[in-house]
């Protein structure tokens, strides 16, 4: 169950987050702040909480103040594959499926205790309708999470297992304090065990 966030210093907070990223490039009016503000719900989860189920329209878009969510399906021996690991801040659902409006075969779940924003498909499509700020800072939201895919995808076809974590402990150090390795070693295309060694290799 969703924890709101309402009218607290917390609350103010976990919009600055969201709006020092978007003003960081793009130039907001107040107006269109106070209109993010309102279509940026804050909530609170605890960790585990399944966010979208697969089989459902994924309901909202989450920024992620603090805290750090994962995407997986079920494969067909019932095992859970993670897709995807974001670290705070950041953006993150079933991206095309919320996009589109489809059932996503994805589940979206809560790792750790988290600190989110969220907004439903119709509030994004009229903030980006009534704000040009908000409708340039979409496509780059957009344009970015292509190139993210695109990068992962070749990692996980040029790099070796270790390479692969290597890489993503340099750009993600803090990853290994918050996140399962089962998780990790999921989302880098490897079993627990293959990493176990890996890591035991490293500190050796």
């Amino acid at each position: 169950m969703a924890i709101f966030v309402r009218y607290s210093e917390k609350y103010f907070i976990m919009h600055d987050r969201l709006l020092q990223e978007m003003n960081s490039d793009f130039n907001f009016s107040s107006d269109e702040i106070e209109t993010v503000k309102l279509y940026f719900e804050p909530v609170s989860y605890p960790k585990n909480t399944l966010l979208e189920e697969a089989g459902n329209i994924p309901g909202h878009l989450y920024y992620i103040v603090s805290g750090y969510l994962r995407l997986f399906y079920m494969d067909e021996g019932g095992n859970e594959v993670t897709t995807h690991i974001n670290c705070p801040p950041g953006f993150f659902t079933s991206y095309t499926h919320f996009i589109s409006q489809t059932r996503s075969e994805d589940h979206v779940q809560c790792i750790t205790d988290c600190s989110l924003l969220r907004i439903t498909k119709e509030n994004l499509d009229k903030l980006v309708s009534s704000s040009q700020a908000m409708k340039d800072f979409s496509i780059s939201v957009f344009q970015k999470s292509i190139a993210y895919n695109e990068n992962r995808s070749r990692e996980l076809s040029v790099l070796n297992a270790e390479q692969r974590y290597l890489q993503l402990i340099d750009n993600y150090p803090e990853i290994i304090q918050n996140v399962p390795i089962q998780y990790i070693a999921s989302f880098l295309g490897m079993k627990p065990e293959s990493l176990s060694r890996i890591r035991r290799k490293i500190i050796n």
